[in-house]
């Protein structure tokens, strides 16, 4: 600004020396206001000196590319494992040092191990996606984790009967569908005629003897050992039908191991796209049992032991972003509790009764719970005596 001043003073007597009119001189211009200074950035989430996250969760249950994009934006290493069902995480939890900063429990299952002390409480403040869940959708989460405290949601859906369409009507012959289709697979009627396509069930306790259970008329998680002893025997009349117990249900019945399963709604949908997309021609069809089916909501916790806690903060807060619970629903066929993800589910996802259920088949459902420590022994022997047919 001075050496403006004295440019403009400079050429005034220059050109008063030059005998010529002088020219008034213009006023100093005005001080330029300084820019505002821009708002800060917001903080990023508050991550852990080691930048590794490790995570256990069931197989074929997360869309491709998600860990990757995690990794990139974060710069953390994700080492992810699988495991077959909950039994196996829990022992894992049990026997301590798991080594795992975020599990994925289905919520009943986990009531124990949150009574045990196996879990630590999430802080929500550092997860501000945590605002995207539906309020009613955790309040079903919140009669095994009060306050929900523990557990945030992953997916949910429910185990029935799914069907391959073709084989099972050539099988059949003649008979019509029951009108509860776990007669299917727990009606000797049925099962008999199932068995030369192949019945294959979910290699776990806690999936088969709470619908065996509720099929013979008692509680679906009945705490009564006479109860187990009903289910067992029903189970028993059945199980020479039984071809397989599965772990890897997808690929079991994408591959036409069975034409009868019971097994987990989204999974049933996947191993369908995976015939469509191989070219066959078989439908593969989740029913919706007049029975109902049993509901289940699988959840992220944090272990006791977690050694990476803000990362594995981090990382519920990234899944639970409405873009990938979208995309979680479009890729798994799994309904999600993220209602903000809603509007970014593909109209054919959304209309599927399969996936996103109707009132009625809703109102049906087997409402999601757990078993005490104290039947555990009792679960576990009901089941393994059936499994080896004695």
């Amino acid at each position: 600004m001075k050496k403006q001043v004295l440019a403009l003073a400079i050429a005034a007597v220059f050109l008063a020396a030059c005998g010529k009119k002088e020219e008034p001189a213009p006023p100093p211009a005005a001080p330029v206001a300084a820019a505002p200074a821009a708002p800060a950035a917001p903080a990023g989430p508050v991550l852990d000196d080691e930048k590794v996250l490790n995570i256990y969760n069931w197989p074929d249950y997360i869309p491709e590319g998600m860990i990757a994009s995690f990794e990139q934006e974060f710069g953390i290493k994700v080492n992810y494992n699988t495991f077959e069902n909950n039994e196996a995480l829990h022992a894992k939890l049990v026997a301590g040092n798991s080594g795992y900063d975020i599990v994925i429990p289905t919520a009943g299952f986990a009531k124990k191990q949150i009574d045990g002390g196996l879990y630590q409480a999430i802080d929500k403040s550092k997860i501000p996606n945590y605002a995207n869940l539906d309020p009613e959708f955790m309040a079903k989460i919140a009669g095994v984790d009060a306050g929900n405290n523990h557990l945030v949601p992953w997916a949910w859906g429910f185990t029935t009967v799914g069907i391959n369409k073709q084989k099972v009507e050539k099988a059949l012959g003649g008979m019509a569908m029951p009108e509860n289709a776990w007669d299917l697979v727990f009606n000797p009627e049925y099962s008999s005629k199932l068995k030369s396509c192949g019945i294959a069930y979910l290699d776990s306790p806690s999936e088969i003897l709470p619908v065996a259970l509720h099929y013979v008329g008692k509680p679906a998680y009945s705490e009564d050992p006479a109860d187990f002893k009903l289910a067992g025997e029903m189970l028993a009349k059945v199980r020479k039908d039984v071809r397989l117990f599965s772990s890897t249900m997808i690929d079991d019945i994408a591959s036409g191991k069975a034409c009868a399963f019971i097994g987990w709604s989204g999974d049933i949908n996947i191993a369908a796209d995976r015939v469509k997309e191989t070219g066959g021609k078989d439908e593969i069809v989740p029913l919706l049992p007049t029975g109902g089916g049993l509901v289940f909501i699988d959840t992220m916790a944090i272990p006791k032991d977690a050694k990476h806690v803000n990362n594995a903060h981090a990382f519920i807060d990234f899944y639970l972003r409405a873009a990938n619970g979208a995309l979680m629903a479009n890729e798994m066929n799994y309904p999600t509790g993220n209602k903000a993800a809603l509007a970014d589910i593909k109209d054919e996802v959304k209309g599927n009764p399969t996936i996103f259920l109707g009132p009625e088949d809703t109102a049906r459902l087997i409402a999601t719970g757990g078993f005490s420590n104290d039947i555990a022994s009792t679960l576990n022997d009901t089941y393994n005596a059936f499994k080896r047919g004695k």
